[in-house]
Order: C-alpha cells, then structure tokens, then sequence
C-alpha cells in the first residue's frame, strides 16, 4: 500500500474531539446528559444503592464544587510537560479499562477455557479501585462524580460558555421547587434559574414543571425570562474569598499535576518487568515519547487482541507506563491475520493498519540464546520455532550446524552435531509466535527450559516505530539496499557488478534439519 494510502488511513486520527464540542454548542454538556456510558453506569449504581444509602450524604456544597476544574488544570499542566494524566481520571478510560480487567476475561473463559485468562498485577487492582471509588462517591450525592469531580465534564462546562441554546425560566414560574429535586446535575440556582456550565439539556426539569414555564430556546431569545441566577453552586460571603479559593485550587491543580509529571519521568523506566531491555509495543505503534502522550489507557487494543497477546504494564515501569499495552509473547503471538488493535486504539498511539501493511510491520526481533536453545546447547534437535514462523508465513529462521565433531585427522564427521536455528534478522517481524511455541512445549509442557530459548527484543535498529508512512515501502527500500550491497561486494571480489540470479536472494536457504520436514 502505497503512503498516501496510509495518510489517508490515519486521516480519521484528526481532532474528532472538536466535532463534540462543537456539538455541544447546541445541546450544552449533551455528551454527559445523553451519551457518556460512565453517567449511565452511575446512574443504575445510584439507583441500586446509593440512593437508599443516607449515612453519608452531603447537603451543603463545599469546596469540592469547583474540584473538576482543578483536575482538568492538573491535566493540563501535566500535559504540557509531556505526561498523560488524563488516562488516570478521564471517565471513558477508567470505564472501558474497568469492563477490559472485569468482563472480558469472563468472556474469555466462558468462551475458550479459563486457562487462557492472563494473570493479574498490581495495576489491575488500582484500575479497579479507582473504578470502585468513581461509583462509591455516588454515596456522597448522586452523580457525585459527574457533577463535581469528572474533568472532562469540565471541559464540557467550559465549552457552554459558547452554547447557542440554553434553559430558561419564564415570569410564570410559581417556585413550587420540583426542578431543583429532579435536575440530575444541581443546575438550577435557587431562584429557579439556571447553572448555564452545568445543565446538561436533559429537560427532565421541563417535565415536572406544573406550570409548563421552563423553555430550552436560542441563547439570544429575547423574551420575558426570570434573570439569570448566580452560576455558582454556592454563594460565599465574599466574592474576593471565592476569587482567592478558586485561584488556589486552580494552583494547586498546576502544581500536583506539575509534580505527577516530574514524578512519573523519575520513576519511568526503559526496561520491561522481565529486565530484558525496552517493552515491545503493538503493532503499528508511533515512537514511544509519541505513543505515551496519546495512549489514553482505555484497554480498547486488550480488549480487541484476538490472543490476549497485549496485555497492561503494571507499576514495575513507573506511572507512566501504567495500563500502557505491551506484547507478552510468552503468553502468545501476534497474529499475522489480525490488525485490530490499531482499528480500535482512539487515538492514534496504534496506527490503524491494512493486513499487508501490518504483517511487515516490525514490532521487534527475535533473539536466541545459544546456552538454552536445544540444539545450540547440544541437548537434542529442535525446531519448533522454525516451524511456527513458516507456518506464519514469515519463514525468518535458517539453520545453522553446530555442534560438530572432527575426526582423528580434523575433518568433520558427516552429520554430527545438531542443526540449530538462526534468526534472519530482515524478515523476522518479531511477532512473537516462536517465543510462545517455545515457552509451551518446552517450559510448560517439557519442562526442559525454565525461560523460551528465544525472545523477541526490541529498541533501536529491532523496530518500526513510524508518525506516517508506508511499512511497505521501508521493507522495499531496506532490500534495495541490501541488493545494492551485494552488488557491490560481488563487483569487488569478481570485477563486474552483474548479479546472477540465484545470487539475488540475500540470505541463505533455509536448511531441512534431520528427521524433519522442511
């Protein structure tokens, strides 16, 4: 596929956020009143059992009213120094990563075998707290979290300050009260008008109104409306006390976010929990200081994997790798036939692929141990990792004697030692399905090994990790480089630059090992 192909693949990666916002001109905070799935989930949980809980409901605002605002200057602040903060408390990330840790693995067990769940860390439990508290602050008052904790309910409360409609209250009104009990966001002040940041367009208000005086018009109309009530939630004494509070929230927001940054980037890592140098990424992922500003760690790739073959990085790389996906190819391979995480990945930290773009796509490279490697050790023969790679189509092992035994007057004894695989670096993809062949047969099931003999490694020179551009066209240009260094060598040992055919190929045959077929 040619680059302007993949340009125009990753076209949908533009802005879609602004499509929202711009949305919400017309129906303001419309994605938290009609769309987002956390407020629905909050909803039913209310509904549940919070509501019939009363010991710890709050009556009287506090200073948590104004808490979303400073979460999303946290956000933002960490943001600017390269971090991604919003993945820990944005509403979507923490639901979806919630149903991928939860639901998904009861799929997969009902579905295939409970065998196939992969093990759980560290991370798992915190999404899951963190998931747990979102629900239990429903405790506190309905829909807690929406209405004064969620920071992407506060981007949405902002962007009202451009809204094109608006609820309002005619001179009809007879106080009777039942909007403020039903408004589901405390948006209606206490003479009965409203919170503009906050009301969400749900007309639930309009519904209970006796004397039909609530209206959802034009911004601009011009009619006979009550005036407009005070936009906050509570009145303080003084308005410079709520100038000087509101500035030291907002400050401290910067600040803790500032430090979460500061933190994260001295806790990061570039080893894997294994210690076996950089993680492997999916694949199609950008590079990695690109891949950790836009993955949002949702658990969307995770959950499309079709082999649980990317799983969540837990703390053992610090906060900012956490829930960030990487491949455990002891666990299993990456599918040739699959491209589904980058299809699904929201944001573009996973490129969205076509199959042949993806199945030449390097996510990193196989690497053998010679001191556990069967036949290299000299234990037995053994070619199961040569096996898997043909059966994938990438046929990136050749094999190699070693091992072999001399006579008494030095020559080699016809068929001794072993043939041992050998990685052939430019079409090994680092797919990883050798190291899961490996680790089952002969760690799981043998028990001859106590880790896979082979390993796939990434980092500089081992990976793709391309902004833009064709895969395709890479390959292609790293084989007509290598032609042309063959040619060159040929020219310089026989004096011409002509090339036979059978010379064309740039590594060897692959050799048939004894007793196998090729």
């Amino acid at each position: 596929m040619a680059s302007a192909d993949i340009k125009q693949n990753d076209s949908r990666y533009r802005p879609w956020q602004i499509k929202i916002l711009l949305a919400t001109w017309l129906v303001p905070r419309g994605f938290c009143g009609y769309l987002c799935p956390l407020g629905t989930l909050i909803d039913l949980f209310d509904w549940a059992l919070a509501g019939r809980i009363r010991r710890f409901r709050v009556t009287r605002p506090g200073w948590w009213i104004w808490l979303k605002y400073y979460l999303l200057a946290a956000v933002l602040a960490a943001s600017l120094s390269g971090v991604l903060l919003a993945g820990y408390v944005a509403a979507i990330p923490v639901l979806t990563r919630a149903a991928a840790f939860l639901l998904t693995p009861v799929q997969t067990g009902f579905a295939r075998d409970w065998h196939q769940i992969p093990s759980w860390h560290i991370g798992h439990f915190i999404s899951l707290a963190l998931f747990v508290l979102v629900l239990a602050l429903g405790l506190l008052q309905p829909r807690f979290w929406c209405k004064f904790v969620c920071p992407t309910g506060a981007v949405f409360s902002l962007n009202n300050l451009f809204r094109t409609t608006e609820r309002k209250v005619r001179q009809t009104c007879v106080a009777c009260g039942k909007c403020v009990e039903v408004c589901p966001f405390d948006a209606i002040t206490p003479d009965f008008t409203t919170r503009t940041s906050d009301c969400t367009f749900c007309q639930t208000c309009g519904g209970v109104c006796p004397a039909q005086s609530i209206q959802f018009v034009g911004r601009w109309d011009r009619r006979e409306w009550k005036s407009d009530g005070d936009s906050s939630t509570a009145e303080p004494p003084l308005p410079r006390r709520r100038f000087l509070a509101t500035t030291a929230g907002v400050a401290g927001g910067v600040a803790g976010g500032a430090c979460f940054a500061m933190a994260a980037r001295l806790l990061a890592t570039d080893r894997d929990p294994a210690g076996r140098g950089p993680v492997v990424r999916p694949p199609g992922s950008v590079p990695e200081p690109d891949f950790l500003r836009l993955c949002i760690r949702c658990g969307e790739c995770y959950q499309a994997c079709p082999n649980n073959v990317l799983q969540p990085l837990g703390l053992d790389r610090g906060l900012d790798n956490l829930w960030t996906p990487h491949v455990v190819a002891d666990w299993s391979g990456c599918e040739p036939s699959c491209s589904n995480c980058g299809q699904v990945c929201p944001t573009g930290a996973i490129r969205a692929l076509l199959l042949d773009e993806k199945r030449v796509a390097r996510l990193g490279l196989a690497a053998i141990d010679p001191q556990t490697c069967l036949p290299h050790a000299g234990r037995e023969a053994c070619q199961l990792c040569v096996d898997e790679c043909r059966l994938a189509g990438y046929d990136a092992f050749e094999f190699v004697r070693v091992g072999t035994e001399r006579d008494a007057f030095g020559a080699l004894v016809e068929d001794s030692g072993f043939l041992a695989p050998a990685v052939r670096a430019e079409r090994c993809v680092g797919c990883g399905l050798c190291q899961t062949r490996c680790y089952r047969i002969n760690v799981k099931s043998k028990q001859l090994l106590t880790a896979s003999a082979v390993v796939v490694q990434a980092g500089a020179g081992k990976e793709d990790r391309l902004r833009n551009g064709s895969y395709l066209e890479q390959r292609q240009a790293e084989q007509r480089e290598r032609e042309a260094a063959q040619r060159e060598l040929h020219k310089e040992r026989t004096g011409h630059g002509y090339l036979p055919d059978f010379l064309n190929e740039t590594s060897p045959k692959v050799e048939s090992a004894p007793g196998r077929v090729p």
